[in-house]
């Protein structure tokens, strides 16, 4: 278990990172359209800035649901209840837990 909290904590770490990022970029859009009085909902020459701030706002949610799931996977390996199915108790197979390391259901029960 000792390697899947490493992977886990290096993931959790990027996603961390991203979340930043991500929290950064969104806040310099706003900060770039508070002062403008462009109309950047006719604007022909490309994305309005509406978009883009949609776009960044949805990336951060992603990251933060992936966060969550990183953390309950931590919290899952604590509790030795790591790579077992929620739903049906059996083992989760290897290559799914390494393709997925936050995955919480076996390939057989259907993921919430």
């Amino acid at each position: 278990m000792e390697e899947t909290s490493r992977v886990l904590e290096l993931d959790r770490r990027a996603t961390l990172e991203r979340l930043a990022a991500l929290t950064d970029d969104f806040d310099r859009i706003v900060d770039s359209s508070r002062d403008s009085n462009a109309d950047d909902e006719h604007d022909p020459e490309g994305a309005t800035i509406a978009y883009e701030r949609s776009q960044v706002d949805a990336l951060i949610h992603q990251a933060r649901v992936q966060l969550a799931e990183i953390e309950a996977a931590l919290v899952r390996v604590s509790t030795d209840t790591y790579g077992r199915c929620e739903k049906c108790g059996h083992p989760i197979p290897k290559a799914r837990l390494e393709a997925r390391p936050t995955a919480r259901t076996c390939v057989t029960c259907p993921t919430p």
